[in-house]
């Protein structure tokens, strides 16, 4: 296809921002910082992206910028395809946004479709915040989209300025269900973490800090994991090769779902032979072939403060930090040690 041998663009067609972007060497975020005469670029970088979106002879679209600067009460929503608990916080999002008077517009993440990529399509829309579940994005890159909009980040906290949390207690979840094994007489609890994903490290300090409360210190075993099914069967593996422990606890449900598969291949009885716990409460938990024992985030809550956090913000209101406090639910894959 023919280029411009000026612009480097496709012939005939208008330069974009993205096209400023590649041509500058910034990210199409800190662009359009430049280009909107807001706060958070480098006067050095200010010239470098003025000085290409002249020579590549770009002009915003005006009515783009005419739709920004009105309220469109529009938010969108970023989320991972592949995560079941992602989905029921959007199902919620969808009733807490019609309740505030919001329409939702949902960007999804995957293994093909990063998460910037997802945001840019949110404010490519005219979104008037951006609601962001388990965000990968680095702080800076969190720092740069709070700039255009307001960002809540669910599930995870975000030690970044200009962005709000709402997330829940994971470590009085992960107490609850430690009580909840001790309770039915379990001392040799395991626990498979999720590896690198988001709340992970939260999770294994409040179980090993609830461990070392109950006086079972010797007992602490963590077994490396991750947030899917695969990740709990080979953490499963591992812990059976080495000593089987009576109860289990998993990071989440996809991660329990692996040890309950584990459990049966080696021909265990759940709850009889192994107790297991799962974390999320997510319709997977709630299958009649599964009945897992968990620790529910309340889906439904976590949606109507993230809506809540939201609307503060577009008020230019500062809501900060809001814990909400989880749940055990006992199912059929617990019972007495």
């Amino acid at each position: 296809m023919e280029r411009d041998p000026k612009t480097g663009t496709e012939a005939g067609r208008r330069p974009t921002l993205a096209d400023v972007a590649a041509a500058a060497g910034v990210s199409r975020a800190l662009a359009s910082i430049v280009m909107r005469g807001a706060s958070g670029a480098s006067p050095a970088t200010r010239e470098r992206v003025l000085e290409t979106a002249r020579q590549l002879g770009y002009r915003p679209d005006s009515r783009a910028r005419l739709l920004r600067s009105s309220r469109t009460r529009l938010l969108g929503i970023t989320f991972m395809v592949a995560e079941p608990f992602h989905g029921d916080i959007v199902e919620s999002i969808y009733a807490a946004a019609e309740d505030a008077g919001f329409e939702v517009l949902l960007s999804a993440v995957g293994g093909r479709r990063q998460e910037d990529r997802a945001v840019e399509t949110l404010l490519d829309a005219g979104v008037e915040a951006a609601l962001m579940i388990s965000p990968s994005s680095t702080p800076e890159a969190l720092a740069v989209l709070a700039r255009q909009v307001p960002v809540i980040s669910l599930l995870s906290a975000a030690a970044v300025p200009g962005v709000d949390a709402v997330r829940s207690d994971d470590a009085e979840g992960i107490r609850t269900a430690v009580e909840h094994l001790l309770s039915l007489g379990h001392r040799d609890i395991a626990h498979v973490d999720g590896g690198s994903a988001v709340a992970s490290a939260e999770r294994r300090a409040g179980y090993e800090e609830s461990m070392r409360r109950a006086g079972l210190a010797e007992y602490i075993r963590v077994v490396p994991g991750g947030p899917h099914e695969a990740e709990g069967i080979a953490a499963a593996g591992k812990l059976f090769a080495d000593r089987k422990p009576s109860a289990v606890l998993a990071f989440n449900d996809r991660c329990a779902l692996g040890i309950l598969e584990a459990s049966w291949r080696a021909g265990l009885k759940v709850p009889d032979d192994l107790s297991v716990v799962g974390y999320d409460d997510s319709q997977l938990a709630r299958l009649d072939h599964v009945r897992l024992t968990t620790v529910s985030q309340d889906a439904a809550g976590l949606a109507e403060a993230a809506v809540g956090c939201a609307a503060a913000r577009i008020r230019t209101e500062e809501p900060g930090e809001l814990v909400l406090q989880p749940r055990l639910v006992v199912r059929s894959t617990t019972g007495p040690a």
